[in-house]
């Protein structure tokens, strides 16, 4: 079994959404992320560069989001995932992305992809 690091609640606002208002107003978009890492060898050495340093992955993500216009949440966690296991050395990525307030009565809609 493999360990997990996460980012719970990470805040960004970008474009998001299919309604031409959507795509003039800046939304706030909420990503939780749980990363498939071993963390063995950091336990052991007690040093971030054996660590899967989740400030640079929040910070990858929060670029990605502020730069882009995707008009789905799906092409949008997508992408998360694809940067995520490309750039930093996981073999697992779950991502969660929702849009508070974007449907009457809930609290907020999303989505959420695992990819190996």
């Amino acid at each position: 079994m493999m360990d997990k690091v996460f980012i719970k609640g990470l805040e960004v606002e970008g474009i998001i959404g299919i309604f031409q208002w959507e795509r003039e107003v800046r939304q706030l978009i909420s990503v939780d992320i749980e990363m498939d890492f071993d963390n063995q060898k950091a336990a052991k050495s007690d040093s971030i560069d054996d660590a899967l340093n989740y400030k640079l992955v929040g910070k990858r993500v929060t670029s990605l989001i502020k730069n882009s216009k995707f008009k789905l949440v799906e092409a949008m966690a997508e992408k998360i995932s694809s940067i995520i296991l490309k750039e930093f050395p996981v073999s697992k990525v779950k991502v969660s992305l929702s849009k508070p307030g974007a449907m009457r009565g809930s609290k907020s809609v999303g989505i959420t992809i695992v990819r190996p």
